[in-house]
Protein backbone atom coordinates (compact mmCIF):
# COMPACT_ATOMS: atom_id res chain seq x y z
CA UNK A 1 0.00 0.00 0.00
CA UNK A 2 1.10 3.42 -1.03
CA UNK A 3 2.89 5.17 1.90
CA UNK A 4 2.93 2.07 4.26
CA UNK A 5 6.61 2.26 4.83
CA UNK A 6 6.55 6.08 5.49
CA UNK A 7 5.94 7.89 9.07
CA UNK A 8 3.44 10.13 9.32
CA UNK A 9 3.45 13.60 11.97
CA UNK A 10 1.57 17.07 11.13
CA UNK A 11 4.19 19.87 11.21
CA UNK A 12 2.74 23.66 11.58
CA UNK A 13 4.61 27.14 10.90
CA UNK A 14 2.82 30.05 10.81
CA UNK A 15 -0.94 29.85 9.92
CA UNK A 16 -0.41 26.31 8.24
CA UNK A 17 -1.09 22.38 9.57
CA UNK A 18 0.28 19.86 7.09
CA UNK A 19 0.95 16.18 7.08
CA UNK A 20 4.24 15.23 6.46
CA UNK A 21 5.45 11.82 5.51
CA UNK A 22 8.73 10.71 6.12
CA UNK A 23 11.00 7.89 4.82
CA UNK A 24 14.90 7.21 4.56
CA UNK A 25 18.02 8.24 6.24
CA UNK A 26 20.94 10.65 5.14
CA UNK A 27 20.66 14.38 3.93
CA UNK A 28 17.03 15.87 3.79
CA UNK A 29 15.38 16.44 0.32
CA UNK A 30 11.52 17.84 0.38
CA UNK A 31 9.68 16.65 -2.22
CA UNK A 32 6.63 18.91 -3.03
CA UNK A 33 4.22 16.72 -5.26
CA UNK A 34 2.20 17.81 -8.21
CA UNK A 35 -1.37 17.97 -9.29
CA UNK A 36 -3.82 16.39 -8.00
CA UNK A 37 -2.15 14.83 -4.62
CA UNK A 38 0.57 13.22 -2.95
CA UNK A 39 0.13 10.10 -5.52
CA UNK A 40 1.24 7.08 -6.42
CA UNK A 41 3.53 7.81 -8.65
CA UNK A 42 5.48 10.71 -6.60
CA UNK A 43 5.45 8.45 -3.80
CA UNK A 44 7.92 6.05 -6.42
CA UNK A 45 9.58 8.82 -6.97
CA UNK A 46 10.63 9.93 -3.16
CA UNK A 47 11.00 5.48 -2.80
CA UNK A 48 13.56 5.77 -5.17
CA UNK A 49 15.36 8.79 -3.46
CA UNK A 50 15.57 7.40 -0.07
CA UNK A 51 16.84 4.07 -1.63
CA UNK A 52 19.72 6.65 -2.79
CA UNK A 53 20.66 7.25 0.27
CA UNK A 54 18.69 10.49 1.09
CA UNK A 55 15.62 11.10 3.58
CA UNK A 56 12.40 12.50 2.16
CA UNK A 57 10.50 14.69 3.59
CA UNK A 58 6.82 14.93 1.26
CA UNK A 59 4.13 16.96 2.59
CA UNK A 60 0.41 16.35 1.46
CA UNK A 61 -0.90 19.99 0.70
CA UNK A 62 -3.57 18.98 -1.57
CA UNK A 63 -5.50 16.07 -2.61
CA UNK A 64 -5.98 12.68 -0.96
CA UNK A 65 -2.56 10.78 -0.05
CA UNK A 66 -1.56 7.45 -1.93
CA UNK A 67 -4.38 8.29 -4.36
CA UNK A 68 -3.48 7.07 -8.16
CA UNK A 69 -3.39 10.09 -10.46
CA UNK A 70 -5.61 10.97 -13.09
CA UNK A 71 -6.47 13.65 -15.74
CA UNK A 72 -9.95 14.21 -14.29
CA UNK A 73 -8.51 14.19 -10.70
CA UNK A 74 -6.01 17.17 -12.00
CA UNK A 75 -8.34 19.00 -13.60
CA UNK A 76 -10.94 19.17 -10.24
CA UNK A 77 -8.12 19.72 -8.45
CA UNK A 78 -6.51 22.75 -10.01
CA UNK A 79 -9.93 24.80 -11.22
CA UNK A 80 -11.87 24.11 -8.41
CA UNK A 81 -9.59 23.83 -5.08
CA UNK A 82 -6.15 25.14 -5.98
CA UNK A 83 -5.96 28.00 -8.21
CA UNK A 84 -8.59 29.93 -5.59
CA UNK A 85 -6.81 28.77 -1.92
CA UNK A 86 -4.94 31.82 -0.39
CA UNK A 87 -1.80 30.04 0.25
CA UNK A 88 -0.81 29.64 -3.38
CA UNK A 89 -0.50 32.30 -6.06
CA UNK A 90 -1.25 31.13 -9.23
CA UNK A 91 -1.86 33.79 -11.83
CA UNK A 92 0.80 36.59 -11.37
CA UNK A 93 4.34 36.98 -12.29
CA UNK A 94 7.09 38.13 -10.05
CA UNK A 95 4.53 36.71 -6.71
CA UNK A 96 5.67 33.25 -4.68
CA UNK A 97 2.95 31.37 -2.90
CA UNK A 98 2.16 32.08 0.98
CA UNK A 99 2.48 28.02 1.18
CA UNK A 100 6.21 28.65 0.56
CA UNK A 101 6.80 30.17 3.73
CA UNK A 102 5.94 27.08 5.39
CA UNK A 103 8.09 25.17 3.18
CA UNK A 104 11.24 26.95 3.78
CA UNK A 105 10.34 25.89 7.80
CA UNK A 106 9.87 22.33 6.84
CA UNK A 107 13.75 22.88 5.31
CA UNK A 108 14.88 24.19 8.61
CA UNK A 109 13.37 21.22 10.47
CA UNK A 110 14.71 18.84 8.15
CA UNK A 111 17.84 20.16 8.00
CA UNK A 112 18.30 20.05 12.16
CA UNK A 113 17.30 16.57 12.11
CA UNK A 114 19.38 15.03 9.38
CA UNK A 115 21.94 16.78 8.93
CA UNK A 116 24.44 16.76 6.39
CA UNK A 117 25.23 20.23 4.33
CA UNK A 118 21.81 21.87 3.61
CA UNK A 119 18.43 19.96 1.84
CA UNK A 120 17.36 19.39 -1.53
CA UNK A 121 14.09 20.61 -2.84
CA UNK A 122 11.98 19.31 -5.57
CA UNK A 123 8.57 20.73 -6.98
CA UNK A 124 6.71 19.70 -9.51
CA UNK A 125 3.78 21.14 -11.65
CA UNK A 126 1.91 23.53 -9.93
CA UNK A 127 4.57 23.25 -7.35
CA UNK A 128 7.61 23.32 -9.68
CA UNK A 129 9.08 26.68 -9.30
CA UNK A 130 8.25 26.59 -4.78
CA UNK A 131 12.14 24.95 -4.71
CA UNK A 132 13.45 28.06 -6.21
CA UNK A 133 11.37 30.56 -4.00
CA UNK A 134 12.88 28.16 -0.94
CA UNK A 135 15.90 29.46 -1.85
CA UNK A 136 15.76 32.65 0.88
CA UNK A 137 15.84 29.67 3.18
CA UNK A 138 19.56 29.15 4.00
CA UNK A 139 19.34 25.25 4.28
CA UNK A 140 18.12 24.58 1.01
CA UNK A 141 21.30 24.33 -1.68
CA UNK A 142 19.62 21.86 -3.79
CA UNK A 143 16.83 23.20 -5.72
CA UNK A 144 14.85 21.28 -8.83
CA UNK A 145 12.21 22.71 -10.80
CA UNK A 146 10.29 19.68 -12.70
CA UNK A 147 7.86 21.09 -15.38
CA UNK A 148 7.70 24.17 -13.35
CA UNK A 149 3.76 25.79 -14.70
CA UNK A 150 3.01 28.75 -12.80
CA UNK A 151 1.97 31.45 -12.99
CA UNK A 152 -0.87 30.87 -15.87
CA UNK A 153 -0.64 33.89 -16.94
CA UNK A 154 2.08 35.61 -18.89
CA UNK A 155 4.03 31.95 -19.69
CA UNK A 156 4.20 32.71 -23.01
CA UNK A 157 6.75 35.78 -22.35
CA UNK A 158 8.76 34.22 -19.20
CA UNK A 159 6.21 34.77 -16.21
CA UNK A 160 7.99 32.82 -13.26
CA UNK A 161 6.31 32.77 -9.80
CA UNK A 162 9.31 33.83 -7.85
CA UNK A 163 9.83 37.65 -6.41
CA UNK A 164 12.53 40.03 -7.33
CA UNK A 165 13.42 39.84 -3.68
CA UNK A 166 13.47 35.96 -4.07
CA UNK A 167 15.46 36.37 -7.61
CA UNK A 168 18.03 38.64 -5.96
CA UNK A 169 18.45 36.18 -3.14
CA UNK A 170 18.77 32.97 -4.49
CA UNK A 171 20.87 34.70 -7.38
CA UNK A 172 23.90 35.83 -4.65
CA UNK A 173 23.43 32.34 -3.07
CA UNK A 174 23.96 30.64 -6.52
CA UNK A 175 27.19 32.52 -6.57
CA UNK A 176 28.58 32.71 -3.21
CA UNK A 177 28.16 29.71 -2.13
CA UNK A 178 28.55 28.00 -6.14
CA UNK A 179 25.13 26.48 -6.16
CA UNK A 180 22.97 25.77 -9.27
CA UNK A 181 19.94 24.86 -9.94
CA UNK A 182 18.10 22.08 -12.11
CA UNK A 183 15.41 22.43 -14.36
CA UNK A 184 13.21 19.90 -16.39
CA UNK A 185 10.69 19.92 -18.90
CA UNK A 186 9.31 18.39 -22.57
CA UNK A 187 10.11 20.82 -25.07
CA UNK A 188 5.94 20.47 -25.95
CA UNK A 189 4.52 21.42 -22.57
CA UNK A 190 2.18 24.28 -23.37
CA UNK A 191 2.40 24.68 -19.12
CA UNK A 192 6.28 25.10 -19.58
CA UNK A 193 7.14 27.28 -22.60
CA UNK A 194 10.69 28.11 -23.88
CA UNK A 195 10.01 31.68 -22.61
CA UNK A 196 10.31 30.74 -19.09
CA UNK A 197 13.29 28.18 -18.98
CA UNK A 198 15.31 31.03 -21.29
CA UNK A 199 14.30 33.18 -17.84
CA UNK A 200 15.75 31.02 -16.25
CA UNK A 201 18.90 31.10 -18.17
CA UNK A 202 18.53 34.81 -17.87
CA UNK A 203 18.16 35.42 -14.12
CA UNK A 204 20.92 32.88 -13.05
CA UNK A 205 23.56 33.09 -15.63
CA UNK A 206 25.76 29.64 -15.65
CA UNK A 207 24.08 28.50 -12.60
CA UNK A 208 20.87 26.58 -14.41
CA UNK A 209 21.18 23.32 -16.06
CA UNK A 210 18.14 22.59 -17.92
CA UNK A 211 17.22 19.00 -19.21
CA UNK A 212 14.44 19.21 -22.45
CA UNK A 213 12.91 16.36 -23.89
CA UNK A 214 11.19 15.50 -26.47
CA UNK A 215 7.45 13.86 -26.32
CA UNK A 216 9.59 10.40 -27.72
CA UNK A 217 11.25 10.37 -23.88
CA UNK A 218 7.88 9.95 -22.24
CA UNK A 219 6.21 6.92 -21.07
CA UNK A 220 3.77 6.22 -24.00
CA UNK A 221 -0.17 5.16 -23.03
CA UNK A 222 -0.57 7.65 -20.08
CA UNK A 223 -3.69 9.33 -22.08
CA UNK A 224 -2.30 12.66 -21.08
CA UNK A 225 0.22 14.65 -23.19
CA UNK A 226 3.98 14.70 -21.80
CA UNK A 227 4.23 16.66 -19.13
CA UNK A 228 5.08 14.77 -15.94
CA UNK A 229 8.94 14.40 -15.89
CA UNK A 230 10.16 12.31 -12.61
CA UNK A 231 6.58 10.08 -12.75
CA UNK A 232 3.46 10.22 -15.07
CA UNK A 233 6.21 10.53 -18.20
CA UNK A 234 8.94 8.73 -16.52
CA UNK A 235 9.98 5.92 -18.49
CA UNK A 236 12.28 2.79 -17.53
CA UNK A 237 14.89 3.40 -19.73
CA UNK A 238 16.11 6.15 -22.45
CA UNK A 239 16.64 9.48 -21.62
CA UNK A 240 13.17 9.94 -19.81
CA UNK A 241 15.21 7.59 -17.00
CA UNK A 242 17.99 9.33 -17.34
CA UNK A 243 17.04 12.58 -16.09
CA UNK A 244 16.03 10.48 -12.79
CA UNK A 245 19.37 9.53 -12.83
CA UNK A 246 20.47 13.08 -13.25
CA UNK A 247 18.21 14.32 -10.56
CA UNK A 248 19.29 11.78 -7.74
CA UNK A 249 22.67 12.10 -8.66
CA UNK A 250 22.32 16.05 -8.40
CA UNK A 251 21.10 15.87 -4.91
CA UNK A 252 23.82 12.96 -3.73
CA UNK A 253 26.52 15.71 -4.62
CA UNK A 254 25.09 18.92 -3.31
CA UNK A 255 24.16 17.19 -0.06
CA UNK A 256 27.82 15.95 0.77
CA UNK A 257 26.75 11.92 -0.14
CA UNK A 258 30.11 9.59 -1.63
CA UNK A 259 29.74 8.44 -4.64
CA UNK A 260 27.97 10.91 -6.05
Amino acid sequence: MPLTDYSRADFTAGPYTRPVYRRGSGPAVIVIHEVPALHTLVIDFADRLAASGLTVFCPSLFGTPGSIPTKAAAVTQLFLNICIRREFSAWRDGRSSPIVDWLRALARHAHAECGGPGVGAVGMCFTGGFALAMMTEPAVIAPVLSQPSLPIRGAQTGSIDVTPAEIACARRRFEAEDLSLLALRFTSDRLVPDARFRRYEQEFPGRVETIELADEHARSGTGMAPHSVLTVHLPDSGPGKDTETRVIGFFRQRLGLANA
